[in-house]
């Protein structure tokens, strides 16, 4: 393709390719202006009825004006061959900007705004975009994002067809996923779409809440070992905080994404307008610095939501006794209140506290201690919820012990999402120097064998 000429337009280079066809920048010959031509691939323009319907919505959300959505030029074919004309936009993605770890707290907010923006506007204009994912928007070298693929995800759109047939298609999309071709946008879909349901507005408003948690935090809200349970964790998994991943994010901020990402339609935001205005609040308090904390209320609603099963029941045994110590001292009879009982219950109560919170770092040091008995374990490092294990030459007894100790650690957890783990076999000498230096290392055994703790 590179130095075709598809009418007035010289393929000059391949910029990309996913499953909406191949993206080239090219010459226009008539204007002397570079752009970006999407090559569709055949089989989605192959319905008359379905390119009709896609015709117009394209023509539709090239009418949408806005500085942060990239331009549609024009719809055209060269024989066999159809493809759009585009805005070239140069600079990175969303996407490779996270993987470089070049957008802070203040940059996600900002970029936030402007696509809220964005998006507001072609709603507005009554244009759903369909796939707003971190690779669908661009940020220019002098820091403006800009939205990609308006109106192309129609010809994606599984209800388009409706029905039961729109469902199967659904499952024919996962499924593709599992070769990559279309990983990237599974991960960003609604519950609805993930679903096989009719998808509008509040869709994009979920992929947005997910777009961004991922710039804030650096990851994805909803990760599966497979697209389809990417899919399920999507439409019917909790939302994993964000603040357990970067603790620094404003309440106000964690707010904005939680109710973006909530799974039934009617519980997010109904318009982009009332979330681009929480998020120019979070501009301001992050400029001035006064960002507030979490309410209390709030907070003892987040704090009892991460509970696990023994943590409820722990829970409430203390809430119980710390009640019942309560009640002994403000009927103290007729000497009053119960001074010495008061001090017992707050006693009580610093030691229940202490327990809970630091029962997460006992249990890291429980299986630190039992992982490094084994003698194939050379290094153990636990950083944001993760072990990172070294072995050399491990067997198949080596992992069943180390799972079951995994396990055992996360059934006595009290809160808090369960630790995972990542062993690595038979790592060369750079590559464990490169370890030493990472965070978190808690147990490194010298190459002579001598075993040695880092930390407690």
């Amino acid at each position: 393709m590179i130095g075709r000429s598809l009418k007035n337009y010289v393929v000059e280079e391949m910029l990309g390719r996913g499953g909406m066809g191949v993206v080239y920048r090219a010459r226009d010959m008539k204007l002397g202006r570079p752009v970006a031509l999407k090559v569709l691939p055949p089989e989605l323009v192959r319905d008359e009825e379905r390119r009709r319907r896609f015709t117009l919505e394209a023509r539709a959300a090239s009418a949408v004006n806005h500085p942060a959505i990239a331009q549609i030029y024009e719809i055209e074919e060269d024989g066999d061959t159809t493809f759009i004309v585009m805005e070239f936009v140069e600079g990175a993605t969303l996407h490779q900007l996270v993987e470089r770890h070049e957008i802070d707290l203040p940059s996600a907010v900002d970029i936030g705004i402007q696509v809220a923006d964005a998006l507001a506007k072609a709603h507005e204009a009554g244009i759903v975009h369909r796939d707003i994912k971190s690779d669908n928007i661009m940020v220019t070298k002098d820091g403006h994002p800009k939205i990609l693929d308006f109106g192309l995800a129609k010809l994606l759109d599984p209800v388009a067809v409706g029905g039961d047939q729109g469902r199967s298609q659904v499952a024919t999309i996962a499924a593709a996923t599992q070769t990559g071709v279309i990983m990237g946008t599974v991960a960003y879909m609604s519950p609805e779409q993930a679903r096989g349901l009719p998808a509008d507005r509040r869709s994009d408003i979920f992929s947005f809440g997910i777009v961004l948690y991922e710039i804030s935090a650096g990851k994805l809200p909803f990760e599966g070992a497979s697209a389809l349970d990417t899919m399920h964790a999507i439409a019917f998994e909790p939302t994993r905080p964000i603040t357990s991943l970067r603790p620094e994010v404003p309440w106000s901020l964690s707010r904005i994404i939680h109710r973006c990402l909530q799974k039934k339609p009617e519980d997010r935001y109904q318009d982009m307008r009332e979330t681009a205005g929480d998020l120019r609040k979070v501009k301001r308090e992050v400029e001035s610095g006064a960002s507030g904390g979490m309410p209390i209320l709030e907070r003892v609603r987040w704090w009892i939501g991460g509970l696990s099963a023994r943590g409820a029941v722990w829970g409430a045994a203390a809430g119980a006794a710390f009640t019942a110590l309560l009640l002994l001292f403000f009927l103290g009879g007729e000497r009053g209140p119960n001074f010495a009982g008061l001090l017992s219950v707050l006693v009580f109560g610093a030691l229940i506290f202490r327990r809970f919170r630091n029962r997460g770092q006992r249990e890291v040091s429980r299986f630190v201690k039992k992982a490094a008995a084994l003698k194939e374990v050379r290094l153990i490092a636990f950083h944001k919820g993760e072990f990172t294990v070294v072995a050399d030459h491990p067997t198949a007894k080596s992992y069943l012990k180390l799972n079951a100790l995994l396990t055992a650690a996360n059934e006595r957890l009290f809160r808090g999402e369960p630790m995972t783990m990542v062993v690595r076999e038979n790592l060369e000498e750079p590559e464990i120097r490169k370890l030493l230096a990472s965070p978190g290392v808690r147990f490194v055994r010298d190459p002579e064998g001598a075993a040695r703790r880092t930390r407690p």
